[in-house]
């Protein structure tokens, strides 16, 4: 016979990290279920905003500059990139002086797109987050620090 598991918690409900995966899938799940009429999932959403987002910012913007930026797996952005590709969303284009990369660039489509899916995931997070009230700015910047304390 094994011994059982011993848990620091007396409820699951007090593991901090138990709770925020629970709460993000909870976003999640409401931002997927606002960006189905759209046909886009929730990953190419953020990495389409973050193309056009730095396209705007940077003369040529590269995956890996992307990945950063949205801090996602550089595979996973690849996979995703490619349907956005397909999708025609955006091109990828030679690089003017790293021969190794492409330059990102969002097309009209992808624009146009951006620019309808974006009010109505904006109106998605505030509607989700709205229940923390007057702390809903405290949570942010404290979710901010924890990024911070990634680099």
């Amino acid at each position: 016979m094994t011994k059982p598991v011993k848990f620091s918690h007396t409820k699951a409900e007090h593991s901090i990290g138990l709770t925020f995966w629970q709460t993000s899938l909870l976003w999640q799940r409401s931002v997927t279920k606002a960006l189905k009429p759209f046909g886009l999932t929730h990953a190419q959403f953020v990495l389409l905003t973050s193309v056009a987002w730095l396209t705007q910012q940077h003369a040529e913007l590269t995956q890996v500059m992307l990945s950063k930026h949205a801090k996602t797996d550089i595979m996973m952005t690849s996979k995703v990139l490619r349907t956005l590709e397909q999708n025609e969303l955006i091109k990828r284009l030679s690089h003017s002086t790293d021969t190794r990369a492409n330059a990102l660039q969002i097309t009209t489509k992808g624009k146009n797109l951006v620019q309808k899916t974006l009010p109505v995931v904006e109106t998605t997070d505030r509607q989700f987050f709205a229940q923390l009230g007057s702390g809903q700015n405290a949570f942010h910047q404290q979710l901010l620090k924890l990024q911070e304390e990634e680099k």
